[in-house]
């Protein structure tokens, strides 16, 4: 019996040829269909088929009149075209030494003809090859009519995988590829079916921008490179890895996949990933898996939901996540808020300051306030600032809304005083705005364009957002507090700044956290901890500010522990303009702790 030997290393380089190319286990597809029937009219036969040779198997990407999608590369005629890269005709399988007993004869054949289908690189993938019932010869016409048909479809594999269907770093089909491919599994897979898509994500986006800004795009490549490597040593050989985005890798479970098994796999990829990581800059990778029936969910919807459910692992910090209706209404609410933000932020009428009243605890004198942020969307209606106010401080639009905020708060400061009303107004920016170059300039030629003094204006900065650039923010408050507008430091007592440097910080003013205040008259440990911070930024020089109170057994507690000031429901919930004048011409007559 003749036997064809592969050397070793040459059947690594052809396998890793054939994977790249990323046409294995794909769908059925009619334009290679048009091969296969033009060479079965061309010899007159009933069967057909472009067949790629696997390590163990032959694979068909397209075949007519065969049975089943592949066979053994044992015994298999496509297997030696593939080893000698060499049309092989056999006239008669059963007359055959290596052949007689082989599935492809035991399947009723005796004839086979098959050209190889070479890369450019000189690598062979498999054959175009035709197969009939009968023992038969081959002309060197008909010959050279197959090896054309197999350059063809050569031509063809290689053309689909250059043009904008295939990621040039990892070799990947791509997003696009992705598309096709789901739309034809859903054309050849039944309606309502169960499958199992899979989003494996290399790097947090934090941890992918940390890495970029420190070593460019060469860390990317490194990490993906090994990645595939990985995936291709792991993945079934019925699944096709798609590189959608920068570190992003979909993949679609076989029919009948079970979901905690998958997990189970997947995780373990992660964890085993961890291990064998050798780039530079390690990562941790994050799984979304998304449940979804055929038929029932766009392509482009899946990857949206595969999407969310990644990022819902990373920011839960969990290997991997399986997509929930729950989780991604937050996600939608949570675009929803920024998309709509965005264009409040460009219209007139939808965004508007309500004010909080500040108290003298000494005299119960209402001795300013503070301006806070409301939005009434046009069809939403009210929306509650806890929701989007702390989207909004994650995004770039936060610049633009503290300018906002600061335009609207100076304009009513300059209408209060020309009614006689003459208090200070505090307004939170945030430490993107500080970092600004001309944030004080602007802030100074506003006032002073009103005409209101540069004293009735105090930035409140929070404690933790001062140390995420505490030199150039510190710069920033130097020439704030040079041009006389009053700085305060909010939410002292939750950031993680040393006390050296709250010492040097130019604030005239500390305001103690609601955290702290709550339940301040019942616990003990609560009302030395907050008398603790308060003698601690009176020794500073700083006057202090109590938020959050809402009894007044509070408020006598804070009187009691000499808070200079309070604010909070107790006193007044926040109020419209016209409101808030009223309720401090009605305080004036009636002041109280």
């Amino acid at each position: 019996m003749q036997t064809f030997q592969r050397h070793p290393t040459h059947e690594l380089e052809r396998l890793d040829a054939l994977h790249k190319l990323n046409v294995l286990d794909t769908p059925m597809d009619e334009a290679f269909d048009r091969f296969t029937r033009m060479a079965a009219q061309l010899f007159q036969l009933p069967s057909a088929a472009v067949s790629l040779t696997d390590s163990d198997r032959q694979w068909f990407k397209s075949r007519v009149g065969v049975h089943g999608t592949m066979m053994p590369r044992l015994k298999a005629p496509c297997a030696e075209v593939t080893d000698k890269t060499t049309i092989v005709v056999i006239e008669d399988l059963l007359a055959h030494d290596n052949y007689y007993d082989s599935p492809l004869a035991a399947s009723g054949a005796r004839f086979y003809a098959g050209a190889p289908l070479m890369t450019q690189d000189g690598y062979c993938l498999g054959s175009m090859c035709v197969v009939g019932p009968t023992p038969r010869s081959v002309t060197e016409t008909e010959r050279a009519a197959l090896s054309d048909l197999a350059a063809m479809v050569m031509s063809h594999i290689e053309l689909r995988h250059a043009i904008g269907r295939v990621d040039p770093t990892s070799g990947l089909p791509n997003r696009a590829r992705f598309m096709d491919d789901f739309a034809d599994l859903v054309q050849d897979s039944r309606d309502g079916e169960e499958r199992v898509a899979v989003m494996i994500n290399l790097a947090s986006p934090e941890q992918l921008s940390n890495a970029m800004r420190a070593m460019g795009s060469s860390y990317l490549d490194e990490i993906i490179r090994e990645a595939v490597q990985m995936l291709r040593a792991t993945k079934g050989v019925t699944v096709t890895v798609y590189h959608i985005i920068l570190t992003e890798f979909v993949f679609i479970g076989p029919s009948g996949t079970d979901l905690k098994t998958l997990r189970e796999k997947v995780k373990g990829w992660v964890l085993r990933r961890a291990r064998a990581l050798t780039s530079r800059f390690a990562t941790t990778a994050a799984v979304g898996i998304v449940p979804f029936k055929v038929g029932a969910t766009s392509g482009a919807e899946i990857l949206r939901n595969l999407h969310s459910a990644a990022q819902y692992a990373f920011e839960h910090d969990r290997l991997v996540s399986v997509y929930s209706g729950e989780q991604d209404a937050i996600y939608q609410r949570r675009f929803w808020l920024i998309n709509k933000f965005g264009a409040a932020l460009e219209q007139h009428g939808q965004l508007h300051l309500v004010y909080q009243p500040k108290i003298d605890l000494a005299t119960g004198a209402c001795i300013g306030a503070e301006a806070l942020l409301r939005w009434t969307h046009p069809e939403e209606g009210a929306v509650p600032p806890g929701e989007f106010i702390p989207i909004i401080e994650q995004t770039t639009m936060i610049s633009a809304t503290t300018q906002c905020v600061l335009a609207m708060a100076i304009q009513q400061l300059a209408a209060w005083r020309a009614i006689g009303l003459e208090l200070p107004l505090a307004v939170n920016v945030s430490v993107v705005n500080l970092l600004e170059p001309n944030f004080c300039a602007s802030i100074v030629h506003s006032l002073k364009h009103y005409g209101v003094p540069v004293t009735s204006l105090t930035l409140e900065v929070t404690e933790s957002a001062l140390m995420k650039n505490p030199e150039l923010a510190h710069a920033t408050m130097a020439a704030l507090d040079d041009a006389g507008i009053v700085l305060a430091i909010d939410d002292f007592g939750t950031g993680y700044s040393s006390l050296a440097y709250l010492q040097s910080l130019p604030a005239q003013v500390v305001k103690i956290d609601r955290s702290f205040v709550r339940d301040i008259e019942a616990n003990e440990r609560q009302r030395s901890l907050v008398a603790t911070m308060i003698k601690l930024s009176h020794d500073l020089g700083r006057r202090v500010v109590a938020e959050g109170v809402e009894t007044a057994e509070v408020a006598r507690v804070l009187y009691e522990i000499e808070c200079d000031e309070a604010q909070g429901y107790y006193y007044a919930r926040p109020l419209e303009s016209t409101a808030f004048e009223e309720w401090v011409a009605t305080r004036a007559c009636t002041q109280t702790l």
